[in-house]
């Protein structure tokens, strides 16, 4: 039926009438309807050749940049609809048809203010219980929204449920609370491993159709959790521990999908998360729209990562904020032996439009690379000064996984310290488990950790990356480049690059790269050098 609109079909739409006429525009992953809207609105996910599911969610008219979904101010509008494979153009038959689905949408969703179920905006209170009574109530309805006025709650872990919308608006803080047990253990990934983990502040478990979203705050109230790991750190370095800190020092990530499809996060700011801020884990059909995230308030929380999408599919981030003291938005898959066991990949991503002020990193894959990442797309993305590397590949020789069809352009930084690093030997005192001489009743994920990988399946393969208009200045080093001489960084295309650094940098154990229309200005007179590479052209001065 809907064979010529896409593989797969991800909407925020109007109704309207059945005559509709998608139009894709070159090179991009969804197309665009106009649409005569009517009062209510819907959104929906299907899949091609099959009928509508029964996953319809409220949406509320608004404007994205760019060339995302917009309604005019006359109450038409555009259905953006996220295609895979993208085509030019879709028929007018797959057009009508697909107009005959949103025949089904409903009336509006009920609101469900918390307050009416007991919970007070006063900051002191804690509303865990009450927050959860109003979802709970929301879920019954099939798809009600909980609504929170302006005021301070005071939150443990809370559990959204199928086709329920959190609408967190002006004025309202979700503040989690600084007590582990708020946040009850359970079955999850955390650094690559699947293993118990305190559950999140927010959390769409196994769950469909969820939407978050409002100009309200998520407040993680991280601090608390920053500093015990700091302690933990001091300790367990000096044992050799440094490799199961992160995994012995237990705290809340702020945001956690994992197992859900058809979820999205739009507006909200976001701060001060515990651990990782947005986690999408074993997940499919996430957008995140929109969000500014602000982790270094009252301090550096370390490992508070902004965006990190980890063995999910169908993925899109756009127009987000971040500063953060680690990687801002990055792509994982599980790591050594455990994520090769689960082998699962990260696919068809888009990132887009969006701003990195302070991170470890502007756009990073891995290092957690073990099920392998392919089909990914990032554009416009502007790093600024605090961020030392630009866009940075990472990974170690006992993660494995294929890194494979990913395509970067249109990226700006001002100030970063190494616009390009590949770094397939990183960190190693956090990369490498060993479990010491002598130690008895060992967690099992320490064991799990410290699996030993051969090395035909640890290392990890990098092949066909695309870079193109990139912009850099005020750098150090343009290119810190480096694999292993017997597994080559393969097939990478840069084009239209300028980068003005304090020196050229290196590269070592590139395979076939081709560098067109390619200016590096070294302060310094260096040229970019070269070592066990083959096949290297296009690069002036190599």
């Amino acid at each position: 039926m809907l064979r010529d609109a896409s593989v797969r079909v991800l909407a925020m739409c109007a109704l309207g009438p059945p005559a509709l006429h998608l139009r894709q525009p070159p090179g991009a992953n969804f197309c665009s309807v106009p649409v005569n809207a009517a009062p209510a609105f819907l959104r929906f996910a299907t899949h091609a050749e099959r009928p509508l599911k029964g996953d319809v969610t409220q949406g509320m008219p608004r404007k994205r940049m760019g060339d995302a979904l917009h309604w005019p101010a006359d109450g038409g509008g555009c259905m953006r609809i996220a295609t895979r494979p993208a085509k030019e153009t879709v028929g007018r038959g797959a057009a009508a048809a697909l107009a005959l689905l949103l025949l089904c949408a409903g009336a509006r969703a009920a609101d469900f203010p918390v307050t009416k179920y007991g919970a007070v905006p006063d900051g002191k209170t804690v509303d865990t219980a009450a927050i959860q009574r109003a979802i709970d109530a929301a879920a019954k309805v099939g798809r009600g929204t909980v609504v929170f006025a302006p005021g301070i709650y005071l939150t443990g872990a809370l559990f959204l449920k199928t086709g329920v919308n959190l609408d967190v608006g002006k004025g309202a803080i979700l503040r989690g609370v600084q007590v582990l047990s708020a946040y009850p253990e359970m079955w999850t990934r955390v650094a690559g491993i699947e293993m118990t983990w305190p559950a999140a502040l927010i959390n769409v478990y196994r769950q469909s159709g969820v939407r978050i979203f409002g100009q309200g705050t998520i407040d993680g109230n991280g601090k608390i959790w920053w500093d015990k790991y700091w302690r933990m750190r001091r300790s367990y370095d000096k044992m050799g521990l440094r490799w199961a800190a992160d995994y012995d020092c237990r705290r809340p990530r702020l945001i956690q999908i994992y197992k859900s499809s058809n979820v999205s996060l739009d507006g909200l700011r976001l701060e001060r998360s515990g651990f990782w801020t947005v986690h999408i884990c074993f997940s499919r059909e996430v957008t995140v729209d929109g969000v500014t995230i602000r982790n270094n308030i009252g301090g550096r929380g370390p490992s508070t990562d902004g965006i990190d999408v980890d063995s999910s599919s169908h993925v899109l981030i756009e127009h987000a904020d971040i500063s953060d003291n680690d990687d801002a938005i990055v792509l994982k898959s599980g790591r050594d032996a455990d994520g090769l066991r689960v082998d699962r990949p990260t696919e068809d991503v888009v990132v887009r439009d969006s701003v990195v002020r302070d991170a470890a990193a502007g756009f990073t894959i891995g290092s957690e690379t073990s099920g392998g990442i392919r089909n990914v797309k990032v554009e416009n993305i502007t790093v600024l000064a605090a961020v030392p590397k630009g866009i940075y590949f990472k990974s170690a020789k006992t993660r494995g996984g294929s890194i494979r069809n990913i395509v970067i352009r249109g990226m700006r930084m001002e100030g970063v310290a190494v616009p390009i690093a590949v770094d397939l030997n990183w960190n190693q005192s956090y990369s490498y488990a060993h479990l010491p001489p002598g130690v008895k009743n060992a967690p099992r994920y320490w064991k799990v950790l410290a699996e030993p990988v051969p090395l035909e399946k640890g290392l990890p393969h990098f092949q066909d990356i695309r870079i193109s208009d990139v912009t850099a200045t005020g750098a150090r080093r343009a290119f810190a480049v480096r694999a292993y001489p017997d597994d080559f960084l393969r097939n990478f295309r840069f084009a239209h690059i300028r980068i003005q650094a304090q020196t050229a940098g290196s590269i070592a154990d590139g395979e076939d790269w081709t560098f067109v229309d390619t200016n590096i200005q070294a302060a310094d007179g260096s040229h970019v050098a070269l070592t066990d590479c083959r096949g290297i052209h296009g690069l002036v001065g190599k």
